[in-house]
């Protein structure tokens, strides 16, 4: 008794650690070779597994492992207002991973049981499939894929093909077949091969060239526990409109995500502040708006008022994929109609309204341009459901939220990669950092860095031709795992 309790226990950290392992593979680390490592390990000790609980409990344990480590920087916006909050910190940091482990729970429990014979192969489609479902289940959450270990590899072009969800099945599938001997091996080999040679080749390829008009990104560097105090938010906001009037001549000023203290329809004396610091230049600002009892994360595009005099509000786009928890409670409608409570704003604590959904800015000479607020830009849907291709990508974000250390750089890391999927420039425009312009192929141009103040002036990027993921989707990864599944249940029998 003693010694099959030692090997289960034995079997729970090797499963832990196999996560981990996983983990650093995860931007801003990047070792890929480590997490393949570590996911060939997990994928051993469920296929060895006596039964298909067994292989679920320790592909739970492999699951959480990996996301708790992964990310450990959701413990930062508790920390905002600590006196408040910060007693929730331990909960979120063990409750969310222990949550999105039941996705590698149930790979491992149908992965096991898909195929004896070769059982890795089966936990490999699987653990692809469950990862691609938790994208959409419950508003989805498509953050440190498996697929993602290749960010900051060259194998990410890739992603230009079959998006994030393919590189996932790439990934789960290079690593069960190093768990099948010399041809698993020569196979894994030869694929993996052919992955990072068409990145070298693709990202060595040339890229149009930039286009006339000079963009400007503001990044005010205001920190969270000091945004909205009643002491330091006018400070912010001067902040902003100085680096807006410094020299240059931008054709477009970008600020970020709810970057101003006032709301959209009480602020005609600010937007005119605004519209004279950029001396007339058209203007993206984030900034929170009202419309009756309800309230919304906008960006508006604010431009030079008639006979020059003051400002006028042109497009607007309200945020469409809110944060549950964060930035609406679900079900809150119906619970605050019934308290008799207006929603609002996140600085208030309430919540906001979606927005009707993807949208594009019409920007003129600048083209049309899709906007993404924050968590926007981790789903690729976002870009796909436009009503037509737009010209560039412009991502406002609020990154204080998310400290200085690993999340900023995993959702930066996110914006390069929809710039990869769809051939796409996207110009992000961060509060505290990192601000960066992106070319089509994901590479940053030209960068802010975290907690710095200033502006970015750079030539707005050429867009690509449509690549194959933007033209299909994801629907060739769902063609694959039809055939997969097709290929591997007969040998269920066997």
């Amino acid at each position: 008794m003693d010694q099959a309790r030692t090997q289960v226990w034995r079997e729970s950290a090797l499963a832990l650690s196999a996560g981990a392992a996983l983990a650093t593979a995860q931007v801003p680390f990047s070792l890929l070779p480590l997490g393949l490592g570590g996911l060939m390990l997990a994928f051993w000790l469920m296929a060895r597994a006596a039964s298909w609980r067994r292989a679920a409990l320790v592909g739970w344990l492999a699951g959480f492992g990996h996301f708790v480590l992964a990310l450990h920087w959701i413990y930062h916006p508790f920390q905002v207002d600590a006196a408040r909050d910060g007693w929730m910190a331990p909960f979120a940091v063990i409750l969310m991973p222990a949550g999105l482990a039941l996705f590698w729970a149930v790979a491992g429990g149908l992965g096991w049981w898909l195929s004896r014979r070769y059982r890795v192969l089966g936990l490999a489609l699987a653990l692809s499939l469950a990862e691609t479902l938790r994208a959409f289940v419950l508003t989805g959450f498509p953050w440190v894929l498996p697929g993602h270990i290749w960010l900051g590899w060259p194998g990410e072009q890739v992603a230009a093909l079959v998006g994030a969800h393919g590189l996932t099945l790439i990934t789960t599938g290079i690593a069960a077949l190093l768990l099948l001997g010399r041809i698993g091996i020569g196979m894994a080999t030869g694929l993996g091969i052919a992955v990072m040679g068409f990145g070298i080749w693709q990202a060595g390829r040339a890229l149009p060239p930039d286009l006339a008009q000079v963009v400007r990104l503001v990044q005010p560097n205001a920190e969270q526990h000091l945004k909205w105090s009643p002491t330091h938010w006018r400070a912010f906001y001067d902040r902003q409109l100085e680096l807006t009037a410094r020299e240059g001549n931008p054709d477009l000023v970008v600020w970020p995500e709810t970057a101003v203290p006032f709301v959209l329809e009480s602020a005609s004396p600010g937007l005119d502040q605004m519209i004279e610091a950029s001396r007339g230049v058209p203007l993206l600002v984030g900034i929170q708006r009202l419309e009756g009892r309800r309230g919304y994360n906008s960006l508006a595009l604010l431009t030079l008022g008639p006979n020059g005099q003051g400002a006028q509000v042109g497009a607007v786009y309200d945020k469409h994929h809110l944060v549950p928890f964060g930035e609406y409670i679900p079900f809150g409608d119906d619970l605050f109609d019934w308290m008799n409570i207006s929603a609002f704003a996140a600085s208030q604590g309430m919540g906001y309204t979606p927005g009707p959904g993807p949208a594009l800015v019409d920007l003129g000479p600048l083209g049309k341009a899709a906007a993404l607020i924050c968590y926007e830009a981790v789903f690729p849907y976002m870009l796909r459901d436009l009503p037509e291709r737009p010209d560039w990508v412009v991502q406002v974000t609020n990154d204080a939220w998310f400290g200085a250390a690993v999340g900023p750089w995993q959702h930066l890391s996110l914006a390069r990669l929809r710039a990869i999927e769809f051939g796409l420039p996207v110009l992000r425009v961060a509060n505290t950092g990192v601000s960066a312009i992106i070319d089509a192929r994901g590479q940053i141009r030209a960068e802010l860095g975290l907690g710095e103040v200033g502006i970015l002036d750079a030539a707005l990027p050429a867009s690509l031709p449509p690549t194959l993921y933007a033209r299909l989707g994801d629907l060739p990864v769902w063609l694959a795992y039809l055939a997969l599944l097709a290929g591997l249940l007969p040998w269920r029998r066997h």
